[in-house]
């Protein structure tokens, strides 16, 4: 596979981009920055000046919505190219690369691909909602494709090992183009409450999917992020906010805490599997296992059309 499908991925939270800062991230095998331009909108640019290499991240400064080099003073716009080069008679008509940037729901999202955009992730309304918690952050990296972090939701069996489930949930998957919806039921005790939750998860693309569990004592949103880091490694960001009981918030805290001491020692175990598992292109599934295979046909349109086949006749580049 791939290990960058073509889509919409989250690499920063709002607040993480102060005006005036230069923030250095590493995703997609690339040392990358952020900023923000004169404008406030963020920029996600690659790191290093084209003029002698100097990363951007590491004593670069934002000027006037510009990022300047700490070598030797160049500077950048929100865009990517030079607008100034101390000494030069003319300015350099050089750039450096980035991606298309949409900013919502709290997050910076950039975008992988040819050409510009086709589609947009919508907007996320419990992540500005006072209806919900401030969210839970958890943040993990694991050695696996991020295909593999999103075949998780539909991977039936592991509902009862990992997270405690009776037996496989049933699950209905519908795909439209770049989106798609799964909806389920988790059933489970936790510290004595019987936990009977319908879910709906709806995934934009290759990176993102929002989870939302619903439930008479405990309903959740969960906010999945898969963003490759590297040929090698994933990263996976899970924001969870908690709906605020309507007649007792202040019970909200509490709900948080039972929350967190249950899902996060799931993912970790999960992470502790993905770190040492392999990709099986064709693994042996069971018959109720329906869900791996038909999330692999969606996701594929996510990936580089393969190159044709050379004609029948046609000499191969290959032979002398």
């Amino acid at each position: 596979m791939p290990s960058v499908p073509y889509g919409w991925y989250a690499v920063l939270r709002s607040a993480e981009l102060r005006p005036g800062r230069v923030v250095s991230l590493h995703y997609f095998g690339r040392a990358l920055i952020a900023f923000r331009g004169a404008d406030g909108r963020p920029a996600v640019r690659d790191a290093h000046c084209p003029h002698y290499g100097a990363h951007l991240g590491a004593g670069g400064k934002v000027v006037d919505g510009t990022v300047e080099c700490p070598f030797h003073g160049w500077r950048f716009g929100a865009d990517g190219r030079c607008v100034e080069a101390p000494f030069a008679v003319r300015t350099p008509k050089v750039a450096i690369g980035g991606f298309p940037v949409r900013e919502h729901s709290g997050l910076v999202f950039v975008h992988t691909g040819p050409g510009e955009p086709s589609w947009e992730v919508p907007d996320i309304p419990e992540t500005g909602s006072r209806d919900f918690t401030e969210p839970i952050d958890d943040t993990c990296r694991a050695r696996i494709h991020i295909q593999e972090m999103r075949e998780n939701i539909v991977d039936e069996s592991h509902f009862h090992f990992i997270h405690g489930q009776s037996e496989p949930p049933v699950q209905d998957l519908r795909t439209d183009g770049p989106f798609a919806e799964v909806r389920g039921r988790i059933r489970r005790r936790v510290f004595g409450w019987d936990i009977d939750n319908t879910f709906d998860a709806f995934m934009y693309g290759p990176g993102v999917m929002v989870v939302r569990a619903h439930g008479p004592v405990l309903s959740v949103t969960a906010v999945a992020l898969t963003t490759p880091v590297d040929d090698r490694t994933s990263e996976m960001r899970m924001l969870y906010y908690v709906r605020k009981p309507s007649r007792l918030p202040l019970l909200a805290p509490a709900l948080k805490l039972v929350f967190r001491a249950e899902a996060l020692n799931e993912v970790r175990e999960e992470v502790r599997i993905w770190d040492h598992k392999i990709h099986q292109a064709r693994p042996v599934l069971l018959p109720h296992e329906k869900g791996i295979r038909a999330l692999r046909r969606w996701y594929a349109q996510f990936y580089p059309a393969p190159a044709p086949a050379p004609h029948e006749g046609a000499e191969s580049p290959l032979r002398s």
